[in-house]
């Protein structure tokens, strides 16, 4: 994953991208009927259940619409709520909510559902050594939210992008002419580059997990769309050579036999690809 810093940028980028397309030369509803001096005060209401994720987003985009705006924080990220709970307060200017309230529910929607669903697949682990990894599989322009969604769910990021690890599924290994030769590439590019990333490799079979261990140098080994009796064999094939990860297919009803196969990793683009938003509304009291 990237930095801390990095992330943070990311974010920074989603909120001034998000107000710029939303509100434009302004919010011409409210100036038309609120005065600027109204002061206002609204409540994040719950109508649904599950894990409230982007109260501390919210915080962000308030600041960044106007810094003079209060939050009053009833329930953290990361907790359960049901229908009815209030998660937060904020106070400000009328104008000010209402120019920040779509982003902050559209925001909190998706990610609360995110955690919500990452919640359900990290119980279903429970008592296993395997962890669950969200994907690239995310909405274009705000990745970042939604792997801090999964985050605050419990589950653990896989790389961010393109740039922060090196990934070489099927296509790269055709394309270069076979599994051993793209590793040795990889491993030839990242010198020339003076690059230090680390190295994931897919197989498609218990031959081709023999010719990357032959190779080294792997971080972990995508174990990709292999039946459960495949999946042991290869994790006791790969040892202790590398972490593993199993991926392709995996939901609720099959993720606990994938855990049980002893594979370190389990990765799933449904964290993020197939979700319900959470039911939230910003309501002025």
């Amino acid at each position: 994953m990237i930095s801390e810093e990095q992330f943070q940028t990311e974010i920074d980028l989603i909120i001034a991208n998000a107000i710029r397309e939303d509100v434009g030369d302004g919010d011409h509803s409210s100036l038309a009927c609120i005065p600027d001096s109204a002061i206002g005060r609204a409540k994040l209401l719950v109508k649904d259940e599950g894990i409230i994720a982007g109260v501390e987003f919210a915080k962000q985009v308030f600041a960044y619409v106007d810094k003079d705006m209060k939050v009053e924080t009833l329930i953290e990220d990361g907790n359960e709520v049901k229908y009815g709970d209030i998660a937060f307060y904020v106070e400000g200017a009328s104008q000010s909510i209402l120019k920040a309230e779509r982003l902050v529910l559209n925001a909190m929607q998706r990610m609360s559902a995110i955690a919500t669903k990452t919640k359900v697949f990290v119980d279903l682990l429970e008592g296993t050594e395997t962890k669950i990894l969200d994907t690239r599989k995310t909405t274009p322009g705000i990745r970042a939210l939604e792997k801090w969604a999964v985050k605050i769910g419990g589950g653990e990021n896989h790389r961010f992008a393109l740039y922060d690890m090196i990934m070489l599924k099927d296509n790269h290994i055709d394309f270069a002419g076979g599994v051993a030769k793209a590793i040795n590439l990889t491993k030839q590019y990242l010198e020339d580059t003076n690059r230090d990333l680390k190295i994931i490799v897919e197989a498609r079979s218990l031959e081709e997990i023999k010719e990357i261990l032959d190779c080294g140098g792997v971080y972990r080994i995508l174990i990709d769309n292999f039946n459960y009796e495949d999946t042991r064999k290869a994790v006791e094939l790969i040892g202790d050579e590398c972490l593993t990860e199993s991926s392709g297919g995996i939901n609720e009803k099959t993720i606990r036999h994938y855990a049980e196969c002893g594979v370190d990793y389990i990765s799933s683009g449904a964290l993020t690809h197939s979700v319900y938003n959470m039911d939230l509304s910003l309501k002025a009291v």
